[in-house]
């Protein structure tokens, strides 16, 4: 597949990266020489400077033969001009732009972007996409990452194991017989730098955060299995009111269980702004890390602190502070992944990393096929994959035990109809069970020929 990719920060490496990796065609776009060049040689793509919303420049990137471009500069309006340009002037089937203005965002100006007006085929908001990732945190408080699947039925939780868990030192076979109404099944296992597919034999200790997929309707139940009680969130403290706090904060209102909310904004403009479009939380001016701040925004008696600043220093700093203050949780957005591994260590029990969510999101629309849904583990290292079996599929007719996955694959859910099965040895997958399985970065591309993605997929 002939990728275009245009702008250089950190989405667009990281999509780069990801998609150069799967062997596609991609060049990038960006208007500074150094990023391109480092570009060029640190990752298998082509590179092209300039504005990316000139013809003569998307020409060089060769838009004339490309399947697809994804406009994720750091202006919502060269994004929108790239996409029309390419459809315009190289007729490109596929456009997905990246915008950040909520202006732009609103569902009455949706007739915005048909093709006879501005032809842009997916919006991305990484905004948006953080936000409700902040909400899938806020929904599952024990975990720390968290998405769903098979349209809402099946839940991915990360959990960090506890000293005290009860499944510890025991091996993964064991749990399963231990609790065959379960139905959770543990996928992936990072112990210290490393993340692996776990074998039935293998043993869960303390420090391991791990990866599960378990029924929505299972979820306290499989929480309370591994050390991690259910809590119902009623009162939040959001540090920051830029989109992203905005977006949670007008989420937490418009739930049907009332949740008391209080946002801190350091800026004064941009705390008024949040007054006037906020109904019932409190918005409070001043500096999220002010011990007598936190104090009158009630941190002591806060269910959760969540910091969404635009810088991560002061969003781990701030959640750190809110922890201490007396906050039962404590949920982070950071950028940059080297920061991730302090998380334990300073008590933070959750993070949000945007250019992971962002990621996955625009892999949902740049794969078609049978590919329905795709998460992106950590730093890219590691996906969630749910597809639909083709009658081609070597996988199809064959029951779980015969499946010859890699060792870096483990399959998490099969759906037949409208039921989910746990992939126990003798169920056999058919021609249009929908499955869902974890899979390392490297074992991707042979997940996807065993599906037979590739057929009418690129």
């Amino acid at each position: 597949m002939k990728i275009i990719i245009c702008g250089l920060g950190q989405v667009g490496w990281n999509i780069a990266r990801h998609l150069s990796n799967e062997r596609n065609d991609v060049t990038v776009v960006d208007t500074n020489a150094e990023l391109t060049r480092r570009a060029s040689d640190a990752l298998d793509v082509q590179a092209v400077t300039g504005f990316a919303s000139h013809p003569d420049v998307l020409d060089r990137a060769g838009a004339r033969d490309a399947d697809l471009v994804i406009a994720a500069t750091s202006s919502d309006e060269v994004n929108m001009v790239t996409c029309q340009v390419a459809h315009t002037v190289f007729q490109v089937s596929r456009k997905i732009a990246r915008l950040r203005s909520a202006a732009y965002l609103q569902a009455m100006y949706s007739d915005l972007y048909r093709t006879e007006h501005l032809p842009i085929d997916v919006v991305i908001s990484p905004e948006r996409e953080v936000a409700r990732a902040a909400m899938q945190r806020l929904s599952t408080p024990s975990t720390f990452d968290t998405e769903t699947f098979l349209d809402g039925r099946l839940q991915l939780l990360g959990i960090a194991l506890d000293a005290d868990c009860a499944a510890l030192n025991t091996p993964l076979r064991q749990l399963d017989e231990m609790f065959t109404s379960l139905s959770a099944i543990v996928v992936g296992v990072r112990r210290g730098e490393r993340l692996f597919a776990p074998e039935p034999g293998d043993q869960l200790f303390a420090g391991d955060q791990i990866y599960i997929f378990t029924l929505t309707e299972d979820i306290e139940r499989t929480l309370e299995i591994f050390g991690k009680p259910h809590a119902k969130q009623e009162r939040v403290v959001i540090i920051g009111a830029g989109n992203v706090g905005l977006s949670i904060a007008t989420e937490l209102e418009q739930r049907p269980e009332r949740i008391r909310c209080r946002l801190i904004e350091r800026d004064r403009a941009r705390a008024e702004q949040a007054a006037d479009v906020l109904q019932r939380t409190i918005v409070l001016n001043g500096d999220g890390m002010s011990a007598e701040l936190l104090e009158e925004a009630g941190m002591a008696q806060a269910d959760a602190v969540v910091v969404v600043t635009d810088d991560d220093k002061t969003n781990i700093l701030a959640a750190v502070r809110g922890k201490q203050a007396g906050a039962k949780m404590a949920i982070s957005l950071v950028n940059d992944p080297t920061m991730m591994p302090l998380m334990g260590a300073l008590d933070i029990d959750a993070f949000i990393n945007p250019r992971a969510t962002t990621v996955s999101t625009i892999l949902r629309h740049v794969r078609h096929g049978r590919v329905r849904d795709i998460y992106s583990i950590g730093d890219a290292e590691a996906e969630v994959i749910e597809a639909q079996v083709l009658s081609t599929s070597p996988i199809s007719g064959r029951p779980v035990r015969d499946i010859d996955f890699p060792e870096g694959v483990l399959l998490g859910a099969v759906q037949k109809g409208g039921k989910i099965h746990k992939p126990v040895g003798n169920l056999r997958v058919e021609e249009g069970d929908i499955i869902v399985l974890f899979a390392l970065a490297h074992d991707v591309p042979e997940v996807e020929r065993l599906l037979q993605v590739s057929i009418d997929f690129f």
